[in-house]
């Protein structure tokens, strides 16, 4: 269903607060389906935040967003799905490594996308949440 609503009705995403509102409706509909990852991405929140300077905060298209210096380092929805923006080069490594596809709309980018759905899929999130946070977090800031 988000894959469909995601293809046809993606450009309702603009309309403020329908994003949240969809998230909303989809985390109500994992609490049935499949409560482990509501779990999953509560933990994963959890070790984020214990990371030094991060903040999490809603996405402007539904789910937390996590933020390292008010850098982006990754957002989850609240169906599981995580995505992070790598340069072209690392996503072509994670995809070939098998801990990432592609992002679920944003194909020639840097974009990755992670379904969580096993205690797994929750370590490779924090891996790759924690490579986001060290290449943010190392970074030179701007002077």
């Amino acid at each position: 269903m988000f894959n469909i609503t995601i293809k046809y009705f993606g450009f309702l995403k603009h309309i403020p607060l329908l994003p949240h509102l969809f998230d909303s409706f989809m985390k109500i509909s994992i609490l049935f389906s499949n409560k482990h990852t509501l779990d999953y991405i509560d933990e994963i929140e959890n070790e984020v935040l214990s990371w030094n300077n991060t903040t999490v905060h809603l996405h402007k298209f539904g789910g937390i967003q996590f933020d390292v210096n008010k850098k982006e380092i990754g957002h989850i929805h609240s169906n599981g799905i995580l995505d992070i923006l790598f340069s072209r080069e690392i996503k072509t490594q994670l995809i070939k490594q098998g801990k990432a596809t592609e992002h679920h709309t944003i194909k020639n980018s840097g974009w990755i996308t992670l379904h969580i759905k096993t205690d797994e899929d929750k370590i490779t999130a924090i891996q790759l949440l924690r490579d986001s946070y060290s290449r943010k977090f190392t970074s030179p800031s701007p002077l």
